[in-house]
C-alpha cells in the first residue's frame, strides 16, 4: 500500500473538495475546478493515466451523459431565445393585472421566471419586482429576498432543472414518480417563503388595471413552456412503450419537445439568423455544457477509482447514521459550490452506494428527496450563488440583510423535508 493509500479515503476526498473550493475562490470556472478535482482524485486514489483517460471518455460518451448535456444546452437556448427576443418580457407584461392581489403578484413574477432555468435568472424578474415593490413598504433587502427565494421554489422537482434530471439519471428512477413525490416541497417553499415579508404588503388591489385583462394573451406567451412539459411528457411515455430497449426514452422525448419549443419561439418572434446565432454561439452556454461534462467526469472518476467503495466502507465502520450523512454531505458541498448539479454529481454516487451498503435501497426515493433538499438549502445559502449576488447587486441590498430574511425559511424547508422523509420512510416500511 502506498503512502497515499494509508490516508483514510474520507480525508482524501475532503482534500479534493478543498482544492475545488480553493479554485472556485480564485475565480476558476466551475468546469475547470471540477476537472482539476477529478484528475487529483484519480491520482490520490491510485488510478494510472490510461485508466483515468478511459474513465473520462466513458463518462462523456455514456448515452445518459450525452442526453443530459443536450437537454441542458437546449434549455439554455430556449431561455436565451425567449429573453433576447423579448418573449420573456412580454410574458411577464401579459401576466400583469391578471391577479389583483399585490401579494400574489410579488410572488408570481420571480416564480414565472423560475420555470426556465438560466444562470443568474433572478436578474430578469428583478425589474418587475422592483416596480411592484415601490407600491409597498418593502425595503431593498425585502425585494431582493422576494426576487431570490421565489425564483427557486421549483428547483426541488421541476423537470427542466439539470439537478433533477441528473438525480433521476444516476438513481435510475422514473422522472415523473420523482416529480410527483417532491412536488409538495414547492408548496412548503411558497407558504414559508412569504412569512418574512408578511405585513409589508397590502393584500388588496394592486392597482395595475381597472378591468382585469383576458388571460389568453398570457397563455399564448406561455406556449413554449407548455410545449416542453406537455409534449415532453407525452413523447417520453410513447417512446417508453414503443421502444422499451431505449434507455433514454424520456430524455429523447424531452429533447424533441425542447427542439419544437425553440423553433416555435424563433418563428413566432421572427428571429433573424444573426439573433439565433448570437443565442446559440454563446460563451456562457458553452461554459455550462463544459461544466456538465466536467461534473460527470468527476462523478465517473469518483466511481472508477473505487473512492466510493472506500468511503462507503469507512462510513459504514464508523456507523454514522445514514440520515445524518444524507443531510450533511450535500449541504456542505452545496454551500461551497453554489450550484445544484455540482453537489448532485459529486455526492449522490456516495449516498446511493451507502444506501446499498446500509440495506436502505428500498427507501431510495425518500433519501434522494432529503439529500436534494439538504443540498439545495446549502445552495440557497451559498455566498457563491450567482442569483443571490446579482439580485443583491440590482436592489443594492447587503448580503447580511438578505441572510436575516433567508435563514428561517431555509431552515424550515429543511425541517419539513426531514418530517416528510420520516413519514414516507415509515409508510414505505409498513407497506414493504
Amino acid at each position: 500500500m502506498t503512502m497515499l493509500g494509508e490516508i483514510p479515503a474520507i480525508l482524501r476526498l475532503m482534500a479534493v473538495f478543498v482544492v475545488v473550493l480553493f479554485a472556485i475562490r480564485k475565480r476558476v470556472s466551475l468546469g475547470n475546478a471540477f476537472l482539476v478535482g477529478a484528475v487529483i482524485m484519480g491520482v490520490i486514489f491510485g488510478l494510472d493515466l490510461a485508466s483515468m483517460i478511459t474513465s473520462m471518455i466513458a463518462s462523456v460518451v455514456y448515452p445518459k451523459t450525452l442526453s443530459l448535456a443536450v437537454i441542458v444546452s437546449l434549455i439554455l437556448v430556449l431561455s436565451g431565445s425567449m429573453e433576447s427576443s423579448g418573449h420573456m418580457k412580454r410574458m411577464l407584461e401579459r401576466f400583469l393585472g391578471l391577479l389583483k392581489s399585490q401579494r400574489l403578484n410579488m410572488v408570481m413574477f420571480p416564480a414565472l421566471i423560475g420555470l426556465l432555468p438560466m444562470p443568474g435568472g433572478a436578474i430578469f424578474s428583478a425589474p418587475m419586482v422592483k416596480e411592484l415593490g415601490a407600491r409597498t413598504r418593502l425595503e431593498a433587502h425585502h425585494q431582493s429576498y422576494v426576487n431570490y427565494w421565489f425564483r427557486h421554489i421549483w428547483e426541488y422537482w421541476w423537470p427542466l432543472y439539470p439537478g433533477v434530471l441528473l438525480t433521476v439519471t444516476m438513481a435510475g428512477i422514473d422522472l415523473w414518480v420523482f416529480v410527483l413525490f417532491l412536488f409538495p416541497l414547492t408548496v412548503v417553499a411558497l407558504l414559508i417563503g412569504y412569512q418574512p415579508i408578511r405585513g409589508y404588503i397590502d393584500p388588496g388591489d394592486s392597482g395595475n388595471a381597472i378591468v382585469r385583462p383576458s388571460p389568453v394573451p398570457f397563455i399564448r406567451q406561455l406556449i413554449p413552456i407548455l410545449i416542453v412539459i406537455v409534449l415532453g411528457l407525452g413523447l417520453g411515455l410513447v417512446l417508453t412503450r414503443l421502444i422499451p430497449a431505449l434507455t433514454i426514452a424520456q430524455e429523447t422525448g424531452l429533447i424533441l419537445a425542447l427542439c419544437v419549443s425553440i423553433v416555435w419561439v424563433w418563428g413566432v418572434n421572427r428571429m433573424t439568423w444573426g439573433e439565433i446565432r448570437k443565442v446559440v454561439v454563446n460563451r456562457s452556454l458553452l461554459g455550462m455544457i463544459f461544466m456538465v461534462f466536467a461534473i460527470l467526469i468527476f462523478q465517473g472518476i469518483l466511481e472508477d477509482s473505487h473512492a466510493v467503495e472506500a468511503i462507503t466502507s469507512e462510513l459504514t465502520r464508523l456507523r454514522i447514521p445514514m440520515v445524518l450523512i444524507t443531510v450533511i454531505l450535500p449541504f456542505l458541498v452545496g454551500s461551497v459550490v453554489g450550484i445544484t448539479i455540482a453537489f448532485v454529481g459529486s455526492t449522490f454516487p456516495i449516498l446511493i452506494a451507502l444506501l446499498s451498503a446500509y440495506g436502505e435501497m428500498h427507501f431510495l426515493l425518500p433519501y434522494l428527496m432529503l439529500a436534494l433538499v439538504s443540498g439545495f438549502v446549502g445552495v440557497l445559502l451559498s455566498p457563491l450563488h450567482l442569483c443571490l449576488l446579482l439580485s443583491n447587486r440590482y436592489f443594492s441590498a447587503s448580503l447580511f440583510s438578505v441572510y436575516r430574511l433567508l435563514w428561517l425559511p431555509a431552515l424550515t424547508i429543511l425541517l419539513a423535508a426531514l418530517l416528510y422523509f420520516s413519514v414516507a420512510r415509515y409508510l414505505a416500511h409498513v407497506i414493504l
